[in-house]
């Protein structure tokens, strides 16, 4: 199935705006449906929180999150024409001011990830390629490092759905699968740390 040309951001101050999406091996946009359901989870306002989108592709999770008056948002991406294509699309949309800041990194998401302190995101995007388990497996286990939720937000994951639930939440201990959705060939997770 080819992936769509356009998706549209569905909320906050960068409402109904375009994102372009280009054919890179891979990159398979979250459709509106679970961004609705996902940013439904989270709130509509994401004040306050710095958010990591990992695996960024079009952008759609990092850029929604930025819509939504996050405080800061990193978007990864290590293929050089989605990078290329993030830049675009955020120049774009820049016509409108956010409150947050919203950076564009030409970087494995995974070496990354192992340079951040520990808690010091609140909200972490995961939407690989899926076909690269590893790469996913990899970036969930140090995504419960680095995300610290007390404040909102979480560790949202999207998986295959011939994947079993229960493979992601092992990856994760100290965290629950708070809100789970299946959709298509998608299954998702939003984690949130078990507090006492």
């Amino acid at each position: 199935m080819q992936p769509p040309k356009k998706v549209r951001i569905i909320g906050g101050i960068w409402r109904s705006r375009l994102l372009s999406v280009i054919d890179v091996p891979g990159l398979r946009p979250s459709t509106d449906r679970i961004r609705e359901t996902l940013f439904n989870w989270l709130g509509q306002d994401l004040s306050g929180l710095r958010c990591l989108d990992l695996f960024a592709g079009t952008g759609a999770l990092g850029f929604e999150a930025g819509s939504r008056q996050a405080a800061s948002v990193v978007l990864l991406e290590k293929d050089k024409r989605a990078f290329s294509n993030l830049q675009a699309n955020l120049a774009l949309l820049q016509s409108s001011a956010v409150p947050g800041t919203v950076e564009i990194l030409h970087r494995d998401s995974f070496e990354f990830l192992k340079t951040q302190g520990d808690s010091s995101c609140n909200l972490i995007f995961i939407d690989p390629p899926f076909q690269d388990g590893v790469l996913l497996d990899r970036a969930v286990i140090e995504a419960g490092r680095v995300c610290d939720d007390a404040a909102g937000g979480g560790i949202y994951v999207e998986f295959p759905a011939n994947r079993p639930r229960g493979d992601i939440e092992a990856l994760l201990p100290g965290w629950h699968c708070g809100k789970y959705l299946e959709a298509g060939q998608v299954k998702a997770c939003l984690f949130r740390r078990i507090r006492d």
